[in-house]
């Protein structure tokens, strides 16, 4: 008895071209181009012109990076304000997450803000990425603008760089500097790997300087933006194809990079608030 046919069967699936074009890689041709060249690879072998492939169930490659071309995922962002707990339900909480996302599919954080933390929290029902971007195996920045009591000196921007001992471990920050301070207050913006439970207020409080605001403004090549608090946003195909190369290149290097030159924003920052 004949078997049934599968994905790859000519007559059956998404044209490989067709699937990487919607995952964000350029134009068809540009994609046909990634396939000749032999930069794509569909479970363990390198793809030919004329594959297709069912984006559910393929495991699809370019370069090694997985790519997202599943029809069914999603991936949102959304600007989380102070005061809400980043949980889908919890009857203890008084507001959560829940009550700013659009109908549709069940999505997950990733990560987590504290109740009284705010800015940029991702969401999505996939959970290879969702993965990648939590462990710190991978190296994914997050980067955070922190209004604090009083005004760090240059000594500890450097310390929060090179070490502050918590109670769970010394933590470090990619980079930090000082951004503006007036009236007895600053703001620090730091960049992170680990994202250890409330590690920034946690290190900002054993130097000195108690954070009084905190906010997420970018998760590895993501950022806040101009998003508003309470609003969402769909991620780009560009955007979530950036993500997966950048967890992809703290897989590499097989543990988090310590220490790393942090592109400036060029955007005069005010102190938070």
């Amino acid at each position: 008895m004949p078997r049934p046919p599968t994905a790859q069967t000519p007559a059956e699936g998404e044209r490989l071209q067709r699937a990487l074009a919607r995952a964000g890689f350029g134009s068809r041709r540009s994609c046909e181009e990634l396939i000749r060249d032999g930069r794509v690879r569909i479970g363990r072998r390198v793809a030919v012109l004329g594959d297709r492939v069912d984006p559910r169930k393929d495991r699809i490659t370019v370069d090694g990076v997985p790519v997202s071309a599943n029809p069914a995922a999603r991936y949102l962002a959304l600007h989380k304000p102070a005061g809400v707990t980043t949980t889908m339900g919890d009857r203890h909480a008084r507001r959560t997450i829940a009550e700013f996302l659009p109908r549709g599919p069940r999505l997950f954080p990733v990560g987590r803000l504290d109740r009284e933390s705010e800015g940029l929290l991702l969401l999505t029902n996939d959970g290879d990425l969702a993965h990648r971007l939590q462990h710190p195996r991978f190296g994914v920045e997050r980067e955070y603008l922190a209004e604090v009591e009083g005004t760090p000196r240059q000594a500890t921007i450097r310390r929060l760089v090179a070490g502050v001992d918590l109670d769970d471990g010394p933590a470090r920050a990619v980079a930090a500097r000082l951004v503006g301070a007036r009236s007895g207050r600053s703001a620090v913006r730091l960049v992170m790997v680990e994202g250890r439970n409330r590690e920034v207020r946690r290190m900002l409080q054993e130097v000195g300087h108690p954070v009084t605001r905190l906010v997420r403004t970018r998760l590895g090549p993501v950022r806040l933006g101009s998003l508003k608090a309470g609003r969402t946003r769909a991620l780009t195909p560009e955007e979530v194809r950036a993500l997966y190369e950048a967890s992809d290149k703290g897989a590499k290097k097989g543990k988090p990079r310590r220490r790393r030159e942090h592109t400036r924003d060029r955007t005069r920052t005010p102190v938070v608030g």
